[in-house]
């Protein structure tokens, strides 16, 4: 592989932005320092003083293949990541058929390995699947989840005595369960209530923030039972964290290291229930849009460490199928290609410091799913040179004119974001305005569990 320095940059480094080269060699960040003298380099990159980041890790994808890729695939799904900034995604199981057992995990791996321009992670489906798990484990599922607790996207919300089996196997297995917490009980009993109000505004009534407090705190009750480490995904109300923040608060007061973390996404920091009337049904996702209180909740408790990452939760579906009433159109929005652009817009907007964005959407989620391992997530010699270039002061507004998923719209247009110049994958550059990698170069990076002779 060819050596690349990238000069005239600043890099954040001892909590500042300070000037900086960076060298990059096989694939690697090779070495960072003010001035670097090397006698060749293949490529030399003037930055012109823009700034060197780590590239995002997003942990929660929906790339919808198999199954439906009318929708998305891993070669769409994986340009716009790579346009956002994003290197590395963990994708989630409920693809048809779902990733709940060798057969179908293979499948993914096999339709991935073909196509995704960036590396990626496959998470094992849970359902009540539990001879399966181990077997999923061996064969290098990063986690295993999301663990619906309630009826969403997929149909694959089990029961809370499955839920409770679920949690001990993952434990026996030293995996992580990614949770989707919502209560089926309050659901169902809101659906039942709103089923006449077709108002885009009845998706938030019918999930409202207790829905999702009250399963936050089963879960809770039952992860105590097993110390299972335990992901809750797009957390999105104060009630919520307020819970989460008890328990690691907890583990801090025993001396000990919370077996709990969670995760925000785009979609609760920058838009609130204010957004249904612009939205409508284009705004539908579980959990539902909620208020400005919980918004700040959410952008306080990632400054303050409550909340551990920023993951899109990128759920992709076509006009057609999003654009018909409230009750009949599937949840989920596009998201992958706009994490990275918005969190950095909101560091421009004084809403987080520009090392949190960091540590939120690169450190933490490679700690958390084992992907340190993969040498990934640190803006470290010895790392996967997967970075980004970006000029903090070109703020640009969101248009699905220019983003790269097969959905062809995004529930953020008019927001603004700063996006990549250059985007950095092991060394390649797969984007520079436009997608420059070719299909199938990302690598699976095989979870913890993996077993060499799986293969």
């Amino acid at each position: 592989m060819s050596n690349i320095l990238i000069k005239n940059t600043r890099i954040f480094y001892n909590n500042r932005l300070q000037p900086a080269e960076v060298l990059i060699d096989n694939g690697k960040i090779s070495k960072i320092a003010k001035d670097i003298r090397i006698s060749h380099v293949d490529r030399e990159i003037d930055a012109d003083n823009a700034l060197t980041l780590p590239a995002g890790i997003d942990a929660h994808v929906h790339f919808r293949e198999p199954g439906q890729t009318r929708k998305e695939d891993w070669c769409t799904g994986s340009c716009s990541a790579a346009a956002g900034g994003i290197t590395t995604v963990i994708d989630h199981p409920n693809t048809a058929p779902p990733t709940i057992d060798e057969k179908s995990f293979n499948k993914k791996l096999h339709l991935a390995s073909k196509k995704s321009i960036v590396d990626f992670g496959i998470n094992g489906g849970v359902t009540n699947n539990f001879d399966e798990l181990s077997r999923l484990w061996e064969l290098g599922a990063t986690a295993f989840g999301e663990i619906f607790m309630a009826e969403s996207t997929g149909e694959l919300n089990i029961s809370e005595e499955s839920f409770n089996q679920a949690l001990s196997e993952i434990k026996e297995l030293e995996a992580v369960a990614c949770i989707h917490a919502e209560d089926e009980n309050i659901r169902l009993k809101n659906k039942s209530l709103l089923k006449n109000d077709m108002s885009p505004q009845s998706h938030s009534r019918a999930r409202p923030n207790i829905c999702e407090s009250t399963a936050v705190q089963k879960a809770v009750d039952m992860i105590s039972s097993f110390d299972t480490q335990s992901h809750f995904c797009h957390i999105s109300t104060s009630e919520a964290l307020g819970i989460i923040r008890n328990q690691k608060y907890k583990a801090y007061k025993e001396n000990r290291k919370s077996n709990i973390t969670c995760e925000s996404a785009p979609h609760h920091l920058f838009l609130s229930d204010k957004s249904w009337d612009n939205l409508g049904s284009f705004g539908k996702m579980n959990p539902p849009l909620r208020t400005r209180k919980s918004v700040q909740a959410l952008v306080n408790a990632i400054n303050e460490g409550t909340v551990d990452m920023v993951a899109s939760d990128h759920a992709p579906h076509r006009e057609f199928e999003k654009d018909m009433d409230i009750k009949n159109a599937p949840s989920g929005v596009p998201g992958v290609e706009t994490l990275l652009p918005l969190m950095l817009a909101g560091v421009k907007k004084n809403l987080f410091p520009l090392g949190k964005v960091i540590d939120v959407t690169s450190k933490n989620p490679a700690k958390r799913f084992g992907l340190e391992n993969n040498y990934k997530g640190l803006f470290k010699e010895g790392f996967d040179a997967d970075l980004i270039l970006v000029n903090p002061q070109d703020m640009r507004e969101i248009s699905s004119d220019f983003l790269h998923s097969k959905a062809g719209w995004t529930p953020y247009s008019g927001l603004y974001g700063i996006f990549p110049q250059l985007t950095i994958s092991r060394g390649d550059i797969i984007w520079d305005g436009e997608v420059t990698a070719t299909r199938g170069r990302g690598n699976f990076l095989k979870g913890q569990g993996y077993l060499m002779d799986t293969e």
